[in-house]
């Protein structure tokens, strides 16, 4: 059966073992692949969830960075890895998603079976605080009359930040000043030193500094309001359709038996369920979104078919 299929079939195989998921019990310790760099905020997401899952399988949970090529390298080895639910590895979008569309890589999405999201980080825009605008809908018309000349910056082309800025431009007949960096640091410290003027970052990665009064959110790009932000306005609130943003959870690699998924699965959500656990991701600004193996297949495959049709009609190279 080829990983397509295996994916496909994955919802009847979960059903017709659901009962015997609890059965499987690690006997080596796991090792969890993130394929970004120790000390960034899915290293340190993937870290704490680690730590917790150890507990309840009684087993070490050992995080291993593969980082480069925007997460490729990391996931590339994790598709590789022998099905046997001892080794797993954090997945973010839309990453996970593009870079096959955007090149021949090496791997595809039907490489993995999805264990479980962890966190739905939704996207912003953020500014400084003495920034002339105060929405978005100021915003826009400052971008329609200097076209091309406001300059934002997001954590590299193609990410979900620069994805959502293309969307908030086709939204409103707008064209803004795309600045790629390495990272979410990186392009805050830019806008602290007014090389840009906006900032396309994820809620989670920008209030820290909202709090402290260095920053200014303009509108996050949930459904909801995150509890953390109730006083910021959705775009959607502002009449502009945007809802983007940035998933994380752990996948192990296809073919993995419909028990382990299960009982994985299981063990983050009892994770997810705990005090201590909620209490230490509100530290870390993680916005925490649970969806099982067959939720979390579904919103992968919808991203997939979503943004092969955005690239055929708008590719975002740059």
């Amino acid at each position: 059966m080829t990983p397509r299929r295996l994916i496909l079939a994955a919802p009847a195989l979960l059903a017709a073992t659901r009962a015997s998921a609890q059965s499987w019990q690690p006997d080596r310790p796991i090792a969890m692949i993130v394929a970004f760099a120790a000390g960034g905020g899915t290293d340190v997401a993937a870290r704490t969830l680690a730590r917790f899952m150890e507990r309840e399988l009684g087993q070490s949970v050992v995080v291993n960075n593969r980082a480069g090529a925007g997460g490729e390298i990391g996931w590339s080895e994790l598709a590789r890895a022998r099905p046997d639910g001892l080794t797993i590895g954090f997945i973010n979008t839309p990453n996970l998603v593009t870079i096959p569309i955007e090149r021949q890589a090496r791997y595809k999405l039907d490489d993995f079976s999805p264990i479980a999201n962890v966190v739905d980080d939704p996207g912003g825009f953020w500014v400084l605080p003495d920034s002339p605008w105060r929405n978005l809908q100021d915003l826009a018309a400052a971008a329609r009359a200097k076209p091309g000349e406001i300059a934002y910056g997001t954590t590299g082309v193609g990410s979900d930040d620069h994805l959502a800025t293309l969307a908030f431009e086709r939204a409103t007949g707008t064209r803004l000043l795309h600045v790629p960096f390495n990272g979410s640091s990186q392009v805050k410290n830019a806008m602290l030193g007014r090389q840009i003027q906006l900032a396309a970052m994820n809620m989670g990665e920008g209030v820290g500094d909202f709090r402290q009064g260095q920053i200014r959110p303009l509108g996050q790009m949930a459904t909801a309001r995150w509890t953390n932000t109730a006083e910021v306005p959705t775009f959607r609130e502002q009449g502009i359709d945007v809802v983007d943003g940035s998933l994380r959870g752990i996948a192990a690699p296809a073919g993995t038996p419909g028990p382990v998924l299960q009982r994985l699965a299981g063990v983050v959500k009892t994770v997810m369920e705990q005090p201590e656990f909620i209490a230490l991701a509100n530290q870390q600004q993680l916005p925490l979104r649970f969806l099982d193996p067959d939720q979390h297949r579904a919103v992968l495959v919808g991203m997939h078919e979503t943004y092969t049709r955005m690239w055929r009609e708008h590719p975002w190279r740059e």
